[in-house]
């Protein structure tokens, strides 16, 4: 039996964490002195309602060991004699890097993998690796199979205002930006082999971002076939619906997901944010 670790940042639906017995590892939201366990003591709606409204701007820490270490002896008295752990993109975060450190202390065969992105780039292959498994496969099968989802993975990423991706710092390639006038509307991608953020264009309307995350998204998917697609949103959800029924009828993808993105990446997007994440499994 394999055992399947993730962090909160993988903006995965609850009801497929629970379908596939995924444990999430919480990370850290720190709001002046006070600190929360992501989507466990601060859910996103909370937090995004707080962020427009608390003059102290929130920072994120990776999981604690503590936490870690009970996804582990989870994942082990459920019966798992291996297991997989995939993590938040190590250039964003030193999730990764904790959880190798704390897995070469265990006795079974543990996989450490780097996802090279956040949120749904997180969760697809959470997702794949979860399915596989559910299928048979083996531990190296496994990976293979999140490898070859990562390949494929494309996220772009809109943003209300240029505020919280400046604040949070983990601006990557899009740091060119940095002078830019904070009423332009941001537009980034995710690039896979780096696990860092980079930018894409900027849009001056909302409708414009809009339409820019759009079609850059779907320019850059290898295919329209066996689409795999997730809608993300920063408490936007009535629009991330609209953007989801659009999806639906120009490309009937054979999976679409909408959920709102946590407080971690949160910080860095901000409220209305909007991303399209996902594949092609052609």
């Amino acid at each position: 039996m394999i055992g399947i670790i993730t962090d909160s940042t993988c903006d995965i639906p609850e009801n497929l964490l629970e379908q596939y017995g995924i444990i999430v590892v919480p990370a850290v939201v720190i709001w002046g002195e006070e600190q929360f366990r992501d989507r466990v003591e601060l859910k996103p709606t909370d937090f995004y309602q707080r962020l427009k409204t608390d003059p102290n701007f929130p920072h994120s820490s990776m999981p604690s060991i503590q936490d870690f270490q009970s996804a582990f002896d989870t994942a082990l008295q459920r019966g798992a004699d291996s297991l997989i752990v995939l993590t938040v993109s190590s250039a964003m975060s030193g999730t990764y890097q904790l959880a190798k450190t704390m897995a070469d202390q265990l006795t079974v065969p543990v996989e450490v993998i780097d996802s090279k992105g956040p949120t749904m780039s997180l969760g697809w292959q959470v997702l794949a690796a979860a399915r596989a498994i559910e299928a048979g496969a083996n531990l190296r099968t496994v990976v293979d199979t999140v490898s070859r989802v990562r390949e494929r993975l494309v996220q772009i990423v809109g943003m209300d205002t240029m505020k919280y991706i400046k604040t949070g710092g983990r601006i990557g390639n899009a740091a060119k930006w940095a002078g830019t006038l904070l009423q332009v509307k941001p537009v980034v991608s995710i690039n896979h082999n780096t696990g860092l953020v980079e930018p894409v264009g900027l849009a001056r309307t909302h409708p414009a971002l809009v339409d820019l995350l759009y079609r850059k998204f779907f320019d850059k998917i290898r295919s329209v076939k066996n689409l795999r697609i997730a809608v993300l949103h920063g408490n936007a959800f009535e629009e991330a619906k609209q953007l989801a029924e659009r999806i639906e009828a120009e490309y009937h993808p054979v999976e679409l997901l909408i959920n709102i993105t946590g407080p971690v990446l949160g910080i860095n997007t901000g409220p209305g944010a909007l991303a399209l994440c996902g594949y092609s499994e052609d």
